[in-house]
């Protein structure tokens, strides 16, 4: 791909270089090689632009290459144009539309003959599949799934029934979506009595969902994953959940029945939210993070229990000195029962 084409893809403005110059990868600053594209997002690693071996660089409005040997690709974000250049020189695959013989498709289920269905794909009654979708072995689409344009669903995957899944979605091997609730009351007898969980699951539009990661059915209505949200591997939502658009949940979080995930929140790894609480759009809870309470929009918090991010801060620099000034105390304690009255 020539640097012109490359800078057309990125939306970036060639600033030093010949539009001629062939490149064909992208990598980092320590990995490039001669005929690669590479980044500098974060000013930290400014040295070293000296040392890469890259053709290119894509640099922000203000940062500096500091060699003239080094073709420069202006943009507003390095990073953005960088994940973009990857997708220019590795595309999805294109379609090649077929129908494993060992696929099992019910007779009522309507699937579009634009889609690949593979080895051991089970596909039940009255699910609706449209084209462009990809369904890779041994997953199972039980009755009255709807998955819309051009998704993909990994080996292993269980869609349950009535559960639908937008375009353009991806889900990652040995996912369950729709599984039941965990939902249980006490009989007179103080056994556990299941509740029927009656729901389903919706995932909208541009929706990924990573590997060995459970999303529950509702016991009544939905568990609702919107547009453009994103979660990682290991994550389990319980019923009734809904995860706004463009939220971000990394791995081994959990959601406890009926959370209100907002727009943009970001749940990093291991998080923990409880039951019936609603976390505010832009909210932060950093990694190890729990919350007992509703989290307001734009906070930052951390902890078990969750608090303000910089009151927590102060409160874990406090912590690791608590030894030394128990030991003032002790001291001060003695001093003054050593002084006369």
């Amino acid at each position: 791909m020539k640097l012109s084409d490359l800078a057309a893809a990125t939306f970036s403005t060639i600033e030093n270089g010949s539009p001629d110059l062939e490149i064909n990868a992208a990598a980092g600053l320590d990995l490039a090689m001669e005929g690669e594209v590479t980044f500098l997002a974060n000013p930290r690693y400014t040295p070293r632009l000296a040392a890469t071996r890259a053709s290119a660089v894509f640099l922000g409005e203000t940062a500096e290459a500091g060699r003239t040997d080094l073709a420069v690709l202006r943009t507003r974000d390095p990073y953005v144009a960088y994940t973009l250049a990857l997708r220019a020189f590795h595309p999805e695959p294109a379609l090649e539309p077929f129908r494993h013989p060992s696929a099992i498709v019910d007779e009522t289920a309507e699937v579009d003959e634009k889609t690949e269905l593979h080895a051991n794909v089970v596909i039940g009654r009255n699910a609706r599949i449209a084209a462009g979708v990809r369904i890779y072995p041994n997953a199972v689409i039980y009755d009255n799934v709807s998955i819309g344009e051009n998704s993909i669903i990994h080996s292993g995957v269980a869609v349950r029934e009535g559960c639908e899944i937008g375009s353009n979605c991806i889900i990652h091997n040995n996912s369950t979506i729709g599984s039941d609730g965990f939902g249980y009351s006490k009989d007179v007898e103080k056994h556990w009595l299941k509740i029927p969980q009656t729901g389903r699951v919706v995932l909208e539009d541009d929706v990924e969902i990573g590997a060995n990661t459970a999303i529950d059915r509702a016991s009544v209505g939905e568990t609702l994953v919107k547009r453009g949200a994103k979660i990682d591997n290991l994550v389990q939502i319980g019923h009734s959940c809904t995860v706004d658009e463009d939220a971000l949940i990394c791995s081994q979080t959990g959601l406890a029945g009926s959370s209100v995930i907002g727009k943009r929140v970001i749940l990093a790894g291991q998080v923990g939210i409880a039951g019936h609480l609603t976390v505010g759009d832009d909210a932060v809870l950093t990694a190890k993070s729990a919350t007992s309470h509703d989290v307001e929009p734009g906070k930052v918090i951390s902890g078990i229990p969750g608090f303000d991010n910089k009151e927590w801060l102060r409160s874990t620099a406090v912590y690791r000195k608590l030894g030394e000034i128990a030991k003032r105390l002790r001291d001060l304690e003695k001093r003054a029962a050593e002084r006369p009255d």
